[in-house]
């Protein structure tokens, strides 16, 4: 969490902006926080504009587009910025993931992606790698919480599993011996990186304070 829980704020509002065209993600995220918002509305819903993504970390890029949203919607919005962080090749892909499995006609191939992995580390014996997710929170008077999950694995080839999605093929969690694409969803979820973040979000903004 990048602020002191005693400075954080509860969400208190009816309504929540989730700031993504990703129908998907949309619902993922009203799933989870369902208990806490009366209702959801979204990016796309709004027809609010995708910014560039310009900062050079994740909390940067999540923040930048929780705020983008919050700004032409006028409500607090949430907004996320997740991916694959490799130690030998310096966090690569990183915050450029998404980009990396992007193709010349703007189509995203991930077995192309997760196939570049694997050729960056050719010469390289740490298989060592992360997946992590910032979820940030803005309100309209520019207040902002930002919370990070990360869970701390190896990758392996050739990719293996087809329940996951992205790099999950190539990600195993470390105590474990099956990739994310291996599991079952639940397990997945369970210690997924989005998952850890969401719970610090809910513990810090969504859960009324005792007392």
């Amino acid at each position: 969490m990048y602020e002191e829980l005693s400075m954080t704020r509860l969400f208190t509002e009816k309504e929540l902006v989730i700031a993504t065209h990703n129908d998907g993600k949309a619902k993922e995220i009203a799933e989870l926080l369902g208990p806490y918002v009366k209702n959801f509305s979204t990016s796309k819903d709004l027809g609010l504009p995708d910014p560039a993504e310009t900062a050079d970390s994740f909390v940067g890029n999540a923040e930048l587009k929780a705020r983008s949203a919050m700004r032409h919607s006028g409500k607090v919005s949430l907004a996320d910025d997740s991916g694959l962080s490799v130690k030998a090749l310096g966090g690569d892909p990183g915050i450029y993931s998404a980009r990396w499995a992007e193709k010349e006609d703007g189509t995203r191939d991930f077995d192309w992606a997760m196939e570049k992995v694997r050729k960056e580390l050719e010469n390289h014996n740490d298989s060592r790698a992360s997946f992590i997710c910032v979820l940030s929170l803005a309100w309209p008077d520019g207040h902002i919480e930002s919370f990070e999950g990360r869970v701390d694995g190896v990758l392996s080839f050739p990719p293996k599993g087809d329940k996951g999605f992205g790099y999950d093929p190539i990600f195993i969690p470390n105590g474990h011996t099956e990739t994310f694409a291996e599991m079952e969803p639940n397990q997945k979820h369970a210690i997924s990186h989005r998952k850890k973040a969401f719970d610090q979000l809910v513990e810090a903004c969504f859960k009324p304070r005792e007392g």
